[in-house]
């Protein structure tokens, strides 16, 4: 059964002979190794042209936003991994990787979309963004979508790598539509759902990375990309100190049986 037109396999990013590796139509060995830092190689990479100054700074701003947030499901998955494995460091990442979804590093895609909706809507509400962001949330409130993005459980406020990230935006001379867009969406949160919530890192890198130019359907590997060095660092620490058993060990000392027992079992956990 074949999915798509295509009835040959081909790309446009790599090829090679004897002599030379061709990435994007750049020589990688005399074009882009030592010329070219990580981030704006895989900005060539996806979309193949090299980034111009804004996308750069934006890129790798939120490459570090990203990169880092503590004992976060993913990374105690990824570290009781390790020690249940610890010859399988890719195992472990996958294992941390694995969890992207809707709630963890997922978010940043949903909030482009729902952004990217929004900006399409504004011409019908004459370019006013409060108003295509009002009716555009209030869609999505009625089908029963979260709102992504917004709110977080430790930052009441608004997290603060979202000023951060806005600022590097600006002064790099990003694009500022989609923050725009993401400060309105903010601004009607209160009205359309009847909470305050203040905007939060996954809301932060679509509405800078857009305004450069970054592929919408790429949002999700962002995140994605910068929690696999934040998953290494972690490993590394694992191998050398290692806390995976004692995490499950902790959440074996949290566990509480509910469940029916034969006549005269008394379980070691309290019911």
């Amino acid at each position: 059964m074949k999915i798509g037109k295509a009835t040959v396999p081909h790309s446009a990013i790599c090829a090679s002979n004897a002599d030379t590796i061709v990435v994007r139509g750049q020589d990688l060995c005399n074009d882009l190794i030592g010329q070219v830092n990580f981030a704006d190689y895989f900005y060539l990479l996806l979309t193949g042209k090299k980034p111009d100054a804004p996308a750069s700074a934006v890129l790798n701003a939120t490459l570090v936003a990203i990169a880092e947030h503590g004992l976060v499901p993913s990374v105690q998955a990824a570290r009781m991994t390790l020690a249940a494995a610890p010859d399988a460091l890719q195992g472990a990442v996958a294992a941390g990787i694995l969890g992207c979804g809707s709630v963890i590093l997922g978010a940043s895609e949903t909030a482009g979309r729902l952004f990217d909706e929004i900006d399409r809507a504004a011409p019908a509400h004459g370019n006013d963004l409060q108003a295509a962001a009002r009716a555009v949330v209030g869609e999505w409130r009625a089908r029963q979508q979260a709102v992504p993005g917004y709110g977080h459980p430790l930052h009441k406020e608004r997290d603060p790598r979202v000023d951060a990230l806005f600022a590097v935006s600006q002064h790099s001379g990003g694009g500022q539509r989609f923050v725009q867009i993401a400060e309105a969406v903010e601004a009607v949160l209160p009205e359309v759902i009847g909470k305050p919530l203040k905007l939060n890192v996954s809301a932060a890198i679509p509405a800078v990375l857009l305004g450069v130019g970054f592929p919408l359907n790429a949002l999700k590997g962002v995140p994605m990309l910068a929690r696999c060095a934040g998953l290494i660092a972690h490993m590394s620490e694992e191998l050398e100190a290692p806390i995976g058993f004692a995490l499950s060990y902790q959440a074996t000392l949290e566990q509480r049986y509910t469940g029916h027992v034969p006549e005269g079992f008394t379980p070691d956990q309290k019911i």
